[in-house]
């Protein structure tokens, strides 16, 4: 196989993987784990075959070796890495641990394969100038096993949470600064001059054999300092990191005095380095003055964008641009390749480095989204460039090879161009502040005109639990304000005053300052995340000196975004009499036996689900539905459950089927972390499980509960089991959030069975007469309890809150119950017979919940 032949083909496998990320970028709000994907579509897949595929093709050009004419070997390892990368992917979506170890074994060997053959090669050629770079590459190959392993372990539920947060840490550095930065340093010491066409600076080399043990030196400290917990050890790695880096880069930069970079490739590639650069900067400051390990797992969490999307895929696009078209074959090819490449090059530089860094500033939250998208567009194009340069290379390759000068486009033109990119970012930019103009400080509270004094006060605010310490500032008429907010609690929060002006999320143990402008008139300020301000976080700054009006925030009892768009009572009316769409899916009430196995991962994840027919609510929930999965199993059980935060906020899970202490378990952790709860299950009831994060009432009122089910020992089998959960719904508006103001004040919508207002309703459950039934039932609340009751039927059997109160091993007796009554939070069962088919109504005989939709129908047919 030729050369151009090879490429092409192991080149789709690379593309393939690229277009994938794109897919997933595009589609991942309804992606599971898509941030997941995103880093590892990249980094594993498409970064890590483009590794393995031109390390083998610059090691055996610098080692003046020939390839191996049929390839047998490197198309082995090129398999088994995609067969281990693809089990890896498969295995985290599908929650399967033993796939996940299979593939991060292969990829881990294969890695180590290559580092031995590169090593091989390296003891048998000839000495070689360049044979550093090489060195380069075996060190790559040796942190992609290190990294495979803490990627598998962390993947593992019985890591405990806390070790997980330091894996993760230790796991990316090692992967990213090791596999992909050590293969990058290594590669530009003769890529980067080659792709200039220019000499090659003096002590390149040097400095390359000079920088790789600092540089390792450097990772062995992040990676301790990530396992240990430590932010000065961490922040001291990620220094020395950076000055190793620095060694190894400074030579080039007399290369680029001497050639300054004018096309896509060397563009590309200088800016991803430089933001490598920037990113090691910010670690350094930023972990090296953490208080606490949270915030340093919250400040490397900020290194996501500016590591992969600045870093990583402009080096990784780059570099694709210059080689793509030098091994298509023949002047004309490579020509006619490499001009396709270049089509909008300052275009798309400009709006990917512009966009990513409204991505990385604190800019308004829809800027960020319309950056982002820019951003993506940009990256995506070399997708179908790439295509077109295949074909051109292709049609072209038989034409004449008599040389043929690139028709780039003229200076001027390259500089209008990049200008219209930047126009788009900067119209981009201003569409997402004219949606939110608060987020940039333009309140739409009247503001008071008052002559600037030129003092500044400053004032110094904590956060602890759910209150602003001090919640009162006096600030002198026309001084200038600036707040130093600290978090010094465990979940994120924000302040957002009445003039518009606001703090972004703070993560626990980080601060910012909030520069709120001259003040003019007294302000209301609170914490915009949801419920935080109902739990009283509310804080005011009062002005002294003159007598100023109050300017009070537009909507007292905001909320969140859309607070003003509530559902009509009449639509709500009529939804409840409505039948639901041809998209209807009833939750299956059929309770399933007890399993002997209770590992079970719970993703918390924010989903758009139909709660009653026409009424859309944007739901948080646990393992993607509202109730959460229902978990059964017999005393004396072991549960251990895994809860991944995929959602956008804090989270938290109490089972009340445990009993232990609630430090560690159930405490709230941020998104992208997981934490693994363990209880034995030491005394049978049906139990609630729900998200504890303050405001509990709304978190739960938000979907945020379930079901664990221990049955009481000798539990006598019956014909049918279903399992009801009750439920109140405080609806926010249409497609959004619930309602904290009619959460706090208990002013319910909708009260439904399982999710879904009357559900059961237009999906009956079923069961024949003679028939012993069960039902299971559950009052999740938040705030309100039931009164089961079947219309036309008695119950005699009943069973609450750990006890029979009617019926019971000797069997039914002559007494009977019509309502099996529970407060929040309690639970039990209720069994009985039907004598006679028909339509039997269940209801809470709490009538105004059942006419809220607390209703269902069982349809009894004969025997």
């Amino acid at each position: 196989m030729n050369r151009s032949g090879w490429h092409l083909r192991v080149g789709a496998v690379v593309f393939a993987w690229l277009a994938a990320l794109v897919v997933v970028a595009v589609a991942h709000r309804f992606i599971p784990l898509s941030d997941w994907l995103l880093v590892h579509l990249l980094a594993l897949g498409a970064a890590g075959n483009a590794i393995l595929i031109w390390s083998r093709h610059f090691a055996d050009a610098l080692l003046r070796r020939p390839p191996d004419p049929a390839r047998t070997a490197e198309v082995l390892r090129i398999a088994g890495f995609n067969a281990g990368a693809v089990a890896v992917v498969a295995g985290m979506l599908g929650r399967w641990w033993p796939v996940v170890l299979a593939g991060g074994v292969v990829v881990a060997v294969v890695a180590l394969a290559h580092g031995a053959t590169l090593l091989q090669q390296m003891r048998t050629a000839l000495p070689a100038r360049f044979g550093v770079t090489v060195r380069y590459y075996v060190a790559a190959t040796g942190c992609l096993a290190v990294g495979a392993g803490l990627g598998v372990a962390m993947a593992n539920s019985a890591l405990p949470g806390r070790l997980h947060e330091r894996f993760v840490i230790a796991h990316a550095a090692v992967n990213l600064f090791g596999w992909v930065g050590l293969t990058v340093l290594g590669t530009l010491v003769t890529l980067w001059p080659t792709m200039l066409r220019t000499r090659m600076a003096n002590g390149v080399e040097v400095a390359a054999r000079r920088g790789l043990p600092a540089l390792l030196i450097a990772l062995a400290v992040i990676a301790v300092g990530a396992v240990v917990g430590s932010p000065p050890i961490t922040g001291l790695g990620a220094l020395g990191y950076l000055g190793a880096a620095g060694i190894v880069l400074r030579p080039h930069l007399d290369e680029i005095r001497r050639k300054r970079p004018n096309d896509f490739a060397t563009l590309s590639v200088l800016a991803g380095v430089a933001w490598l650069i920037g990113s090691l900067a910010f670690a350094a400051v930023t972990l090296a003055a953490s208080p606490t390990w949270p915030a340093d797992v919250a400040a490397a969490g900020e290194l996501t964008a500016p590591v992969l999307a600045g870093f990583l895929v402009q080096v990784l696009l780059g570099s694709l641009t210059y080689l793509a078209p030098v091994v298509m074959g023949g002047r004309a090819a490579t020509l006619a390749a490499g001009a396709e490449l270049e089509r909008g090059a300052p275009w798309r530089l400009t709006v990917a480095n512009a966009g990513l860094l409204l991505c990385v500033l604190p800019a308004p939250s829809l800027v960020r989204v319309a950056a982002s998208i820019l951003v993506l567009v940009s990256y995506a194009a070399f997708l179908p460039l790439l295509v077109r340069a295949v074909w051109r290379a292709h049609r072209d390759r038989e034409k004449s090879t008599a040389p043929v000068q690139p028709q780039g486009p003229p200076p001027r033109h390259r500089l209008g161009v990049a200008a219209a990119g930047l126009g788009v970012v900067v119209l981009a930019t201003a569409a997402g502040v004219a949606a939110d103009p608060a987020s940039l400080g333009m309140g739409t509270s009247p503001r008071v005109a008052v002559a600037a004094t030129g003092h500044t006060t400053v004032a110094s605010v904590r956060i602890e639990g759910m209150r602003f310490l001090p919640d009162t500032i006096d600030v002198p008429a026309g001084d200038r304000l600036q707040i130093t907010l600290a978090n010094t609690g465990t979940d994120q929060h924000d302040l957002v005053l009445s003039n518009g002006t606001r703090t972004g999320r703070i993560a626990p143990g980080e601060s910012t300052v909030l520069d709120a402008g001259v003040i003019g008139s007294s302000l209301d300020g609170w914490c915009a995340v949801a419920g935080h301000r109902q739990m009283g976080m509310t804080f005011s700054v009062r002005v002294t000196g003159a007598p100023m009006p109050t300017t009070h925030s537009v909507h007292p009892g905001h909320h969140g975004p859309a607070a003003d768009a509530a559902i009509p009572p009449g639509d709500i009316a009529r939804s409840l009499g409505a039948d639901p769409g041809p998209g209807f899916a009833p939750r299956d009430a059929a309770l399933l036996p007890a399993t002997a196995q209770h590992r079970v991962t719970l993703p918390v994840t924010e989903i758009q689900r139909e709660v009653s027919p026409g009424i859309t609510q944007r739901l948080w929930t646990f393992g993607g539905s509202a109730p959460g999965p229902t978990l059964r199993g017999k005393v004396g059980d072991v549960f251990e459950v895994t809860l991944v935060n995929d959602g956008n906020s804090g989270h938290s899970i109490d089972f009340h089927a445990g009993a232990l202490a609630p430090d560690e378990p159930m405490r709230t952790i941020q998104p992208g972390q997981r934490l693994v709860y363990r209880f034995t299950a030491t005394r049978a009831g049906i139990w609630l499980y729900h998200c504890s994060t303050m405001p509990m009432s709304l978190h739960i009122a938000n979907g945020m509960f379930g079901a664990v089910i221990i049955d009481p020992p000798d539990l006598p089998r019956v014909d049918r089991e279903y399992v009801i959960v009750q439920s109140e719904m405080y609806l926010g508006a249409p497609g959004g959030e619930a309602d904290a103001d009619k959460v706090a004040t208990d002013k319910p919508d909708l009260v439904v069975f399982n999710g879904y207002a009357r559900q059961y309703d237009h999906a009956p459950l079923t069961a024949r007469v003679g028939e012993r039934v069960r039902i299971w039932v559950l009052a999740a609340g938040p705030n309100r309890g039931t009164s089961f009751h079947v219309v036309g039927g008695q119950f005699d059997t009943a069973w609450s809150e750990g006890d029979y109160r009617l019926g019971g091993r000797r069997g039914p007796g002559t007494g009977g119950a019509q309502t099996l009554g529970l407060f929040a939070a309690q639970g039990g069962f209720v069994e009985l017979t039907f004598g006679e088919p028909g339509r039997y109504p269940f209801v809470s005989h709490a009538m105004v919940d059942a006419e809220r939709g607390a209703h269902g129908i069982i349809e009894v047919a004969g025997r």
